[in-house]
């Protein structure tokens, strides 16, 4: 008999009631030290669960779709294109902290480019869910590479972990760096070049 653990999809776990994630947060309350019926508290799990459905509201978002529509008269541009300095919020998925940084997102069009509103908005489907940056940082070039077919792919993301600046190891300051390279920008070391020095600040 195979030991091998089968996650169910996600799609398919049932969804907790406003009521019981409330519930959840004055059991969390309480476990924390403190008395969720003092005038204080009381409304605090009302207003976790709304800030929930903001810091997590990615999972209701298609990236697929955002980036459906895309403009095909460039008169051939075929140059890069990057979008610098994206800010965004996301959370741990280890620990739930904050997970604040930017994001440097470059494509090479392949006969259409997409409006740069839409590339941002990428970013903020993946970081509205919780997170690893490394896996938030392969989601974005990704899925704009199997959309939009261009010539390449390229991501960096900078982001400071509150699992280890606020916690933990307690090193504020600290930022972590990862990027995500494909087609031109992984075969070409000169594309790749390119890139990194128009995202230097």
């Amino acid at each position: 008999m195979s030991n091998k653990i089968i996650k169910p999809d996600a799609s398919e776990l049932s969804v907790p009631t406003r009521e019981e994630a409330e519930a959840a947060v004055r059991t969390l309350l309480r476990w924390a030290g403190d008395d969720p019926t003092r005038d204080g508290l009381i409304e605090t799990p009302k207003r976790v669960a709304k800030a929930f459905q903001d810091y997590f509201r990615g999972y209701n978002d298609d990236p697929e779709e955002i980036l459906q529509k895309t403009f095909e008269e460039t008169e051939g541009y075929d140059e890069m294109i990057v979008l610098r300095g994206i800010r965004f919020e996301s959370h741990c998925e280890h620990h739930l902290a904050p997970i604040v940084g930017r994001a440097w997102v470059g494509y090479i069009p392949n006969g259409r480019v997409v409006g740069i509103s839409k590339l941002a908005r990428v970013v903020d489907v993946f970081a509205k869910r919780l997170q690893i940056q490394e896996k938030m940082t392969s989601q974005i070039a990704n899925i704009i590479d199997d959309v939009l077919k261009p010539q390449g792919v390229a991501v960096v993301i900078k982001a400071e972990h509150h699992c280890m600046t606020t916690r933990g190891i307690h090193k504020p300051g600290t930022d972590m760096v990862t990027s995500r390279m494909l087609g031109v920008f992984r075969d070409n070391a000169l594309t790749r070049q390119e890139f990194l020095s128009v995202i230097d600040d």
